[in-house]
């Protein structure tokens, strides 16, 4: 086993904190206002070398981390380090140095499995424990050493954190005969020192941040991999011992030899139990689309979806035969069955790697593993591509999950051709939310009756509420989707549309709401926005950059009907209004027809995501319309 070079440099800046005296600590709390703690160094050093003729990495972590206060204490003293069949660990030391310079080593370490809530069984391991004596101007240090088993699968390094950071550093010592790649990622990537030198038979990358700001959370971001700033590493080729340049994963090419090497031995061999049930499911098909929704249909409704990540197994389908047998699996099992059913059926199908919205990469830029979490199954019908997800129970055949739209896939064609095509994003007019609710004026307040038609992912959406529902609180849930006017509101009856997951639902309601119109001698008075949308979604700019995520595209539309009692007449309607800017808008229009006053909004989104040179209009259009919230309709008694 290489020795790795040790972290001379990096633990030279940062041991001139090893005693971090009062000075030293003020100097920081200032430089930091309202942080608990601070990493003095944040580093991974990889060692690329080749080994048997392929390139071997091996690769050392090191965290430092001083406490600034006494509430660092109370949540900071945990921490942990991850591992895998993948990236094996060779060797680990934690301790924490105190104020007065004893070095306190950890001696109790936990190793468990690091499982997400939605994966069944993970092969990643957590290792977990406790800095002794962490108080402030503590350092706790965590040092260590991994050997990467596939380098075809190195992750990318994340410069900033949940603490900011005095030194964030990725180093690479690379064998003159790899030839390595990188790409910058993500926000203030000019922050990034990027230094390339030479030493004896290595090439030597530095990547370096320092005063990492520490990254700011927000509900309606996109994930990490947007924003945070990061660098992604990997090995474009190498020359083998007789001089000969190998390819690695220098371009799509090579990337879907490795992807295809996963599919290769997967269903070889038909299953009778599989082609049984095909053949019931076509029976009355007449056409390819018919045969290709019953058997979509059929793996929705008897393929449970479980997540797994087990070394190989998270990259390699099972056979579509064990699937069907064990009535579940993962994306890639599901990608599997609908595959080699729809073979089966006559439609010709194609294992399909995508990866989600959660992640900013396209094959086409970055052609690696990392650019594709998911598998799904691709279709042609008459010369259109169909993107079919599997794990998705309530998904309409021929949209594709919203969590994939606008998002590169690459199809597995044979042995040495694939595509690379873009999921289309479903327009505005595909999802579409209309809320109409009917009112009448009670002694107590008012009272009304509720529809909600929805269709595209809003409906996709509903059907998975209506699926999951704990049954001992549909009450609540149903209050909670219904609610509006005020927290005085009672459901009193609710019921929606049964039937099979589909583009379109509707749900029912009739409630009564308590002292929501006031009565003043001969007049009423009413505010007919029942709903204040946006209300808390001003967004704080110039201050935030990080990017707003939308899931869809969308139009929403909110109809409210007062009838007027008899007697009375309309004395005040306000004013229909408009506006629209380049980033959105909204419409509020009122009008009075016969007995009854008519209130609409309507509201549009076409962006997926909005970033910071869109957030000062987004901020207008709010500016316009939160004054209309406070028009209030009037009544006068003849």
């Amino acid at each position: 086993m290489n020795k790795l070079l040790c972290l001379n440099v990096l633990l030279g800046l940062c041991l001139s904190f090893t005693l971090l005296d009062a000075q030293n600590i003020d100097s920081l709390r200032k430089q930091f206002p309202n942080e608990k703690a601070v990493a003095l160094n944040r580093s991974i050093e990889y060692n690329i070398s080749l080994k048997d003729g392929a390139p071997y990495v091996e690769s050392r972590e090191l965290q430092q981390t001083v406490y600034l206060s006494d509430a660092a204490t109370a949540y900071m003293g945990k921490s942990s380090f991850s591992h895998s069949d993948f990236q094996q660990v060779i060797n680990y030391e934690a301790y924490t140095l105190t104020p007065d310079n004893r070095k306190l080593k950890v001696t109790d370490f936990k190793t468990s499995t690091d499982k997400e809530s939605f994966v069944f069984y993970d092969d990643v391991k957590e290792t977990t424990f406790f800095f002794p004596s962490v108080e402030p101007g503590a350092i706790g240090t965590l040092d260590v050493s991994y050997v990467n088993k596939d380098p075809h699968l190195l992750s990318p390094f994340y410069f900033t954190d949940y603490i900011p950071s005095v030194n964030s550093q990725l180093k690479l010592t690379v064998d003159k005969n790899v030839s390595l790649k990188y790409e910058l990622m993500g926000q203030d990537t000019s922050n990034i020192v990027v230094n390339i030198d030479s030493k004896h038979h290595n090439k030597i990358y530095t990547f370096t941040y320092r005063n990492c700001p520490s990254d700011k959370s927000y509900s309606d971001a996109p994930e990490f991999a947007w924003y945070s700033p990061h660098v992604i590493v990997y090995i474009d080729s190498y020359k083998d011992d007789k001089g000969n340049i190998v390819p690695y994963l220098s371009n799509e090419n090579d990337l879907y030899r490795l992807s295809y090497g996963y599919i290769k031995d997967v269903n070889t061999k038909a299953d009778p139990e599989l082609k049984h049930i095909v053949d019931s499911l076509i029976t009355n098909c007449t056409t390819q689309e018919c045969k290709a929704r019953n058997v979509y249909a059929w793996v929705q409704h008897n393929i449970k979806y479980v997540a797994f990540e087990d070394g190989m197994g998270g990259f390699v389908p099972r056979d579509a035969g064990l699937v069907c047998s064990r009535r579940f699996g993962d994306c890639k099992d599901m990608a599997s069955i609908l595959t080699e059913m729809l073979n089966i059926a006559g439609v010709k199908a194609y294992f399909t790697w995508i990866g989600t919205r959660d992640l900013p990469y396209t094959f086409s830029h970055t052609p690696l593993p990392l650019v594709s979490n998911h598998m799904i199954c691709t279709i042609n019908i008459d010369g259109k591509y169909i993107f079919l997800d599997g794990t998705d129970p309530t998904c309409v055949f021929g949209m594709a999950p919203y969590p994939i739209q606008d998002k590169e896939a690459m199809l597995a064609i044979s042995d040495k051709e694939f595509k690379i095509l873009k999921v289309p994003v479903a327009g505005e007019d595909k999802n579409v939310l209309t809320d109409t609710t009917w009112l009448e004026l009670t002694p107590d307040g008012i009272k009304g009756k509720v529809k909600k038609t929805m269709t595209g992912y809003f409906a996709t959406y509903m059907y998975a509420k209506l699926l999951y529902f704990d049954k001992k609180n549909i009450d609540e849930d149903m209050k909670d989707e219904f609610e509006r006017g005020s927290n005085k509101f009672k459901l009193d009856t609710f019921y929606f549309d049964k039937g099979r997951p589909g583009d379109q639902i509707a749900i029912y309601a009739g409630f009564n709401l308590p002292d929501y119109a006031k009565k003043i001698g001969n007049e009423y008075y009413l505010n007919l926005n029942l709903f204040k949308f946006f209300t808390n979604e001003r967004i704080d700019y110039p201050a935030r950059k990080v990017p707003v995520s939308h899931d869809f595209y969308y139009k929403k539309k909110f109809v409210t009907v007062l009838k007027v009692p008899d007697g009375f007449k309309v004395t005040y309607l306000p004013q229909s209004k408009s506006y629209y800017n380049k980033v959105w808008g909204f419409d509020i229009k009122y009008q009075q027809t016969g007995n009854q006053v008519i209130m609409t909004q309507e509201f549009d989104n076409d962006k997926l995501m909005l970033t910071a040179d869109q957030f000062a209009g987004w901020n207008t259009v709010l500016q316009n319309l939160f004054p209309l919230y406070k028009e209030t309709l009037s009544l006068e008694k003849n």
